[in-house]
């Protein structure tokens, strides 16, 4: 009878988390839900209502798609050491252009006209993920001052196709992208499961992920090994695009409504926020796309913890902030470090007296 398989060890699956930085992150999120449920008697319940799923849980897991979308496309840019800060311009812009189309159609509910609002907003998406990388590989813009460019202007660009008013419709097909469920689930948490999936396939599966990692760690080095550097990190910022322009229509879908002041506002920093919980360091070169699971599920949960203890809606900000600091101290390789140097130093003996 042969053993247990390596990959089924316990020691090291913890060993392994540990190495990520994940250890913390999954206690803080484990610690937030029981003082959640402790709090409000049956948070942690999961109800079944005609076939479908319903509860707090549930709908964290639904709240963690869009950082979870946005997530998967920063942690491949800052993969490659850059930085995209227009995600939360693009879901402006994604959802303006769907919802404009829609609203000129004459029929909203058509399944053909909601099929070409959300390609249209998909194809902006690309586009300016496009823009992104033509900025950073092309013209040598550092990403920051690149990507900073449309997060200003990308909401004047989202106001402008929304006339400066909120634009609305009333679509069934549309909603069902935000608010709907398939076989149960939550649709939002079954499309960010798939795009999770068909990401983790093209960078783990295929030679993307090396080329990322090396253009992170080293990109003249990795340039005169051969690699692409340039189309690498190209790709990377025309899928933060598309999956920011993703996530734009499944979080304005259950609404309905185009707000370009506020929709994706600040958004790129909770992203960003994900991509560290998730054990990413923001130099570049190793990231880890298991660890955005518990990033986008521990910044949700966050934000409901806020309502179930009653705070003020102003502290959500500070509250994450605290929580942040805390689980990067408690992983930081420095402590860790510093805490095993005392535990391993050799006690002195005790001084022996001499008899006079």
């Amino acid at each position: 009878m042969s053993g247990p398989s390596k990959g089924a060890d316990p020691s090291a699956l913890l060993r392994r988390a540990t190495q990520h930085g994940l250890v913390w992150p999954v206690l803080a999120l484990v610690v937030l839900l029981l003082a959640c449920g402790l709090k409000s008697p049956g948070f942690l319940d999961v109800a079944t209502r005609d076939g479908n799923l319903y509860g707090q849980l549930v709908d964290l897991l639904r709240n963690s798609a869009t950082p979870l979308l946005l997530a998967l496309g920063m942690c491949l840019v800052i993969a490659t050491g850059g930085i995209d800060l227009s995600v939360g311009a693009v879901m402006a812009m994604s959802l303006a252009v769907s919802l404009t189309y829609l609203a000129g159609s004459g029929d909203p509910a058509a399944p053909a006209n909601v099929v070409v609002a959300v390609g249209l907003g998909l194809v902006l998406g690309l586009a300016v993920g496009a823009f992104n990388g033509f900025m950073v590989t092309s013209l040598g813009i550092q990403p920051f001052i690149a990507t900073m460019i449309l997060m200003v202007a990308g909401r004047g660009v989202a106001m402008l196709i929304t006339q400066g008013q909120i634009t609305t419709v009333t679509s069934a097909p549309f909603k069902s992208l935000g608010s709907g469920f398939l076989g149960g689930i939550p649709v939002p948490v079954v499309i960010a499961a798939v795009v999770f999936v068909l990401v983790a396939l093209v960078v783990r599966r295929t030679a993307l992920g090396m080329f990322l990692e090396s253009v992170g760690i080293n990109r003249e080095a990795s340039r005169l090994a051969g690699v692409k550097a340039r189309s690498t990190t190209w790709t990377v910022y025309v899928i933060a695009g598309l999956l920011a322009a993703l996530a734009g229509i499944v979080y304005g879908a259950p609404t309905m409504a185009a707000d370009a002041n506020n929709i994706g506002l600040l958004k790129e920093l909770d992203a960003i926020m994900v991509v560290v919980l998730g054990g990413t360091r923001l130099d570049g070169g190793r990231f880890h796309l298991g660890g955005l699971v518990v990033g986008a599920l521990l910044l949700s949960t966050l934000e409901r913890a806020v309502i179930v203890f009653e705070l003020p809606s102003q502290t959500t900000p500070l509250f994450k902030a605290v929580v942040l600091i805390a689980v990067c101290v408690a992983a930081s390789p420095a402590l860790r470090s510093r805490l095993r140097s005392r535990r391993t130093a050799p006690r002195r003996p005790a001084p022996v007296e001499v008899a006079a």
